[in-house]
């Protein structure tokens, strides 16, 4: 988690870490255990088809807490 606080580029979010993903642009991945699974399966798929790195948080809050957000946050991830 202190990775992701001190880390100069990074994604916060779905979306954007999607898109990241995608892009190959994405380091290393960080998911929400308590995010609801029909959502962030895509991005679990892409970073395995990419062979990027999954970190599983336990929750939200901690995720958005790490990423200097006041809420919280179902994915993020490292930028390359």
């Amino acid at each position: 988690m202190q990775r992701l606080l001190s880390a100069a580029r990074k994604t916060v979010g779905l979306k954007q870490t999607l898109k990241a993903t995608e892009k190959d642009q994405a380091q290393v991945v960080f998911v929400a255990k308590d995010a609801e699974k029909h959502i962030v399966m895509p991005l679990v798929k892409c970073c395995q088809e990419k062979g990027v790195e999954i970190i599983y948080v336990d929750s939200m809050q901690e995720l958005g807490k790490a990423c200097g957000i006041k809420v919280g946050a179902a994915s993020a991830s490292i930028l390359k």
